[in-house]
């Protein structure tokens, strides 16, 4: 399946566990990539990881708005325009409401948040000017349910995406961009396995999954895909969740 031939497509975050796995799905499904991410993360040798020609490595804090319009600059320059991009970049902590500690705070929200709406800002009219295409916002289940009564600056950032991407859809819906929102749950990350395995949170994530499994991240691969391709062409505003049947409960 080819559904991205001739697509030029950015993903933030793209050295991760998850980001990796988009770039490679996306690619194999004939897009040229963007991937982006911190200065000193393996991007090149990413990008030469993936199938296909014409990648790009693009160095970007999604924090930072001088950086995001150094990226979009590079993109249309380069490439001439761009097709779909995926907000994957974040960061996480699990502290309580009442453990958290504002600088930890600021730096999540500062990622998870501002970062996404950045990345709209500045690429969604990029995408308008190149004809029209998607925006997909990986969100979680956090954003939209409790989980554990903890990991407080996260839930907040999340959830922030979940209904800035329905705003950000109501505004490009009758201008040729869809933005939709992925809410992914426990996903079998080698960042995750190595921080949690083992532990109670781990087992809750198990336990309270009713699959009884952690996701794959080719199973989010293949919905991001699905989400920025012309199959889901009257798709705009939705959150569409990949989770085991966790929000389900």
């Amino acid at each position: 399946m080819m559904r991205y031939a001739d697509r030029r497509v950015l993903v933030t975050g793209a050295t991760g566990g998850l980001g990796a796995e988009i770039s490679r799905r996306l690619a194999e499904e004939g897009a040229r990539v963007a991937v982006a991410d911190l200065a000193g993360t393996s991007l090149a040798e990413l990008a030469a990881s993936l199938p296909g020609a014409g990648h790009l490595t693009l160095e970007l804090d999604v924090s930072d708005e001088d950086q995001w319009r150094a990226a979009t600059a590079r993109l249309e320059s380069e490439w001439g325009g761009l097709d779909v991009v995926v907000n994957n970049a974040a960061i996480g902590s699990i502290a309580t409401v009442e453990d958290e500690e504002l600088e930890k705070w600021d730096q999540v929200v500062a990622v998870d948040q501002t970062g996404v709406w950045l990345g709209m800002k500045h690429t969604g009219p990029l995408i308008e000017r190149s004809g029209g295409g998607a925006i997909v916002n990986v969100a979680s289940i956090l954003g939209s349910v409790g989980g554990f009564g903890n990991s407080i600056a996260y839930h907040a950032a999340k959830g922030a995406v979940r209904t800035m991407t329905k705003n950000a859809a109501l505004h490009w819906a009758s201008r040729g961009v869809r933005v939709n929102s992925l809410h992914p749950g426990f996903i079998e990350t080698a960042q995750l396995l190595e921080r949690f395995e083992g532990s109670e949170r781990h087992r809750g994530m198990l336990a309270n999954t009713p699959m009884g499994r952690l996701g794959k991240p080719a199973e989010i691969a293949g919905a991001v895909a699905f989400l920025g391709s012309d199959d889901a062409g009257f798709m705009t505003g939705a959150e569409v969740y990949a989770d085991g049947g966790w929000t389900a409960r």
